[in-house]
């Protein structure tokens, strides 16, 4: 007796990756319009300091706590400022590229995701730069808070009359505190592993940051939390599978039903 058994049909390919010059021509495209975009609103200093009394205004009628209370935590010792800004200076870029190169590599249907969103919420984010310039709270006399970076270094900007490389009136929202949440949130969405919350301590360690270090006020965070809300509202993720979520796909091929031939069978 002679069993017969049809060869399986091929598996569905996984996501193909997007070539990678254009996703770099993308990516530093995007960074270019976030670094130069910024410089569109220099100049608007007082219409800036006019629209950060009246946040510090809304943020006392809302009732919400000071940022002296936390940048407090930090003025204990020199090492906690001084740790809290160099995470805000060296954390924000690398961790965020980090973030889309292993997307890229690892799940490509999610990196086309997260490139959208952050595409999306970083346009909408320069548009309220352009509508609503806003100084620091660490610029605001009313706030009464300490420029962490200016007495225990190290800082990213300059004087505000001089400095050239980057628009420090361009507070709201906080891309700090935005690209941080995707990054997290990302990370849940795109891994199986029963500890992917954790990464959501990463926007939390950057929110006590750009706080403590009266770089941005909580309205800022909370207006980019929106953004996002809104940009993860429109750009849907990728349907979670097997594939996508990391997990190798097995998939047997159903056998035909066994074909019996009988060679030289006799009576």
């Amino acid at each position: 007796m002679n069993a017969r058994t049809e060869p399986s049909e091929a598996e569905p390919s996984a996501t193909a990756r997007p070539p990678l010059v254009r996703e770099l021509l993308l990516v530093v495209g995007l960074f270019l319009v976030y670094k130069f975009g910024r410089q569109l609103v220099t100049g608007h200093t007082t219409e800036a300091y006019r629209n950060a009394g009246r946040v510090w205004d809304w943020e006392r009628t809302l009732q919400l706590p000071g940022e002296g209370a936390v940048q407090s935590l930090l003025l204990h010792g020199d090492t906690l400022a001084h740790l809290a800004n160099t995470y805000y200076a060296t954390v924000h870029f690398p961790a965020t590229v980090a973030f889309l190169v292993w997307l890229y590599l690892k799940r490509p249907a999610h990196y086309v995701w997260a490139r959208r969103v952050l595409a999306v919420l970083t346009g909408a984010a320069l548009v309220l730069h352009l509508v609503f310039p806003l100084a620091p709270p660490r610029m605001l006399a009313a706030a009464g808070l300490v420029d962490t970076a200016k007495v225990y270094g190290p800082s990213v900007y300059g004087p505000p009359q001089t400095d050239t490389l980057s628009n420090q009136f361009a507070a709201m929202p906080s891309l700090h505190f935005a690209w941080a949440l995707m990054v997290a949130i990302g990370l849940i969405v795109a891994t199986r592993s029963r500890l992917r919350r954790l990464w959501l301590l990463h926007p939390l360690v950057t929110l006590v940051v750009i706080v403590g270090t009266a770089n941005h006020y909580w309205m800022d965070a909370i207006v980019a939390t929106a953004l996002l809300g809104i940009a993860l509202a429109v750009i849907q993720p990728p349907h979670r599978t097997a594939t996508t979520a990391g997990r190798a796909q097995e998939k047997l091929a159903p056998a035909e039903p066994q074909e019996n031939v009988l060679v030289g069978a006799g009576r």
